[in-house]
């Protein structure tokens, strides 16, 4: 018997008619993963089920792309350590960082039955935390959400950005060249699908910014990106109301508390994270094609986008 988080009903629907999951080959597929990672020399990976079984999913069950984004992840983590590796969620900065409540997990999944919603604001100044520090912990929510949150998994994540409070040191922090590093851990590592990026209270400056930004992009993500000012009606097609926080008019929890409750998850997996420093790659020891994630990204094309106020 695997060691899997069990699926609701809903769940098992949605992973069988949408991902291809088959239930009985289940443990032939996770098998033949762990066989494949024993015989990498460059590669040290975890061999969890319950985190092998998410790269399957991610990938609709085909082994080799599940094969090659395993491989992305850890050679991505090692690459750029200080942006995409977390070994320690009692840092006293990472810590800090979470206690400012500005990422936060909403309990009612967009819909009811779709994708986690993941809700993130400006509640730090611009030169409290650097830009590494701050996207490191939205890596550290996805890492967790793999291995804990059977919705996620399966139904996929939606991000709201509420840029009410952002400075221009806030938006500008976010170059085109960290950009690009993000976009290729997110697109070509995790194994999430991705159902919408929504960015809400922009301001003239910060959309002109984000334009630039999305063009970075590949193609099926700026399909995903909705752009809009102060008036949420605007968007009650992508996500109505009533999943915004109670502090945004909704009903989806409180974005000034949700985050206190979160602290659990993070003792609770303090572990987990520890183990992150045993695994990655060892470029010297690849064989083959040489990883490469260098000036890659798609660019150009449009998006869908609603204008500001």
């Amino acid at each position: 018997m695997v060691a899997i988080l069990p699926l609701t009903e809903e769940q098992k629907k949605v992973a069988i008619t949408e991902l291809g999951e088959v239930t009985s080959r289940v443990p032939e597929d996770l098998q033949a993963l762990k066989d494949w990672i024993k015989k990498q020399p460059h590669l040290r990976a975890r061999t969890d089920e319950q985190f092998l079984i998410q790269f399957l999913r991610g990938c609709k069950f085909s082994l080799e792309k599940a094969k090659e984004k395993i491989d992305n992840y850890y050679a991505l983590k090692t690459k750029y350590p200080e942006l995409l590796r977390v070994t320690d969620v009692d840092d006293p900065d990472f810590r800090r960082f979470h206690n400012v409540g500005s990422y936060c997990v909403l309990p009612t999944p967009l819909h009811d039955n779709g994708p986690r919603i993941l809700f993130n604001h400006y509640t730090y100044g611009p030169n409290d935390f650097s830009i590494e520090q701050v996207l490191c912990y939205g890596v550290a929510v996805s890492d967790v959400l793999m291995v804990t949150d059977p919705q996620a998994c399966i139904n996929g994540v939606f991000y709201v950005l509420d840029f009410a409070k952002a400075t221009t040191s806030h938006v500008m922090s976010l170059t085109p060249n960290l950009v690009k590093k993000m976009i290729d851990y997110y697109v070509k590592t995790l194994p999430f699908r991705i159902k919408g990026i929504c960015c809400i209270n922009l301001a003239p400056y910060a959309l002109h910014a984000l334009k630039m930004l999305v063009e970075y992009a590949p193609e099926k993500i700026k399909n995903r990106v909705f752009l809009c000012g102060s008036d949420l009606s605007a968007i009650e097609e992508e996500i109505p109301k009533k999943y915004f926080p109670l502090e945004y008019g909704g009903e989806n929890g409180s974005v000034n508390q949700l985050y206190v409750g979160f602290n659990k998850v993070w003792d609770d997996h303090r572990e987990y994270f520890k183990e992150n420093a045993d695994y990655g790659t060892d470029e010297h020891l690849r064989v083959g094609k040489k990883m490469n994630f260098g000036g890659d990204v798609a660019i150009g094309g449009s998006f869908r986008k609603i204008e500001v106020d």
